[in-house]
């Protein structure tokens, strides 16, 4: 698995109140459950799909993996443990679905879905190449991708893709026991969405790329190394939702 720098914890930044829209000091979800230890979670986005290899916006139009797609998840198959984590939950969307199933083959485990890891709804952008959206509106990618935007024409908000982010994070932490790990396979757009909302500067995010976040009893979400376990010569990046 390989590993990158994690970024700067800052704990003031990762607290539940920055995760939704309602101001610092309140929460805009419900309080968040007790658990002990600290949980690692690991966030990883699927293998290429057919829409990723011909360079359109998928949001929650269900494409499946492409030949590479399949290759990427089984090599990164290759490079887990059985034991390494307790879970595997993934995405309701097959191109996630599948890489996990992928995946919890070679841990010996079941696959658990859930559709809140599912990617951010692109609404009238879905189908489409960066030629055809800018051919459209001219300079609705830039403001979106530099995060100008809170969504795409008749997407969903940003503020609540991150929300179900963390109702996610959340969730699995509190059902997992004291150094429990947990791999979740999820889309794009929610592992950036969730890390500019954690203070981490965000990225296009290649496929079987992801990061770790740890979650304290307390609520509060930790940005940790980012990662990938995708073979350096299949690496694919595929920057649109």
């Amino acid at each position: 698995m390989e590993c990158g720098t994690p970024p700067s914890r800052n704990r003031e930044m990762v607290g539940p109140a920055n995760l939704g829209s309602a101001p610092p000091g309140t929460h805009s979800a419900p309080p968040s459950p007790t658990f002990t230890g600290v949980p690692r979670i690991l966030l990883i986005r699927h293998g290429q799909s057919t829409w990723n290899a011909n360079g359109r916006w998928q949001g929650q139009a269900d494409p499946p993996l492409s030949p590479l797609g399949e290759e990427q998840a089984r090599d990164a198959a290759r490079r887990l443990r059985a034991g390494e984590f307790s879970r595997v939950v993934a995405s309701d969307l097959q191109r996630a679905r599948r890489t996990a199933e992928l995946l919890a083959e070679a841990l010996g485990l079941a696959v658990e879905i859930d559709p809140d890891l599912r990617e951010i709804d692109v609404g009238d952008w879905t189908g489409l190449t960066r030629a055809e959206i800018d051919e459209r509106a001219p300079g609705a990618l830039a403001d979106w991708s530099e995060g100008r935007s809170e969504s795409t024409p008749g997407g969903e908000l940003r503020t609540d893709l991150t929300d179900r982010a963390r109702a996610v994070l959340l969730r699995v932490a509190g059902q997992a026991g004291a150094g429990d790990r947990a791999l979740l396979v999820t889309h794009g757009a929610l592992i950036r969405n969730l890390d500019r909302a954690l203070g981490v500067a965000p990225h296009a995010m290649p496929n079987l790329g992801g990061r770790w976040y740890e979650v304290a009893g307390d609520g509060f979400i930790t940005p940790a190394e980012e990662v990938s376990l995708a073979d350096p010569e299949d690496r694919t990046l595929s920057p649109s939702p």
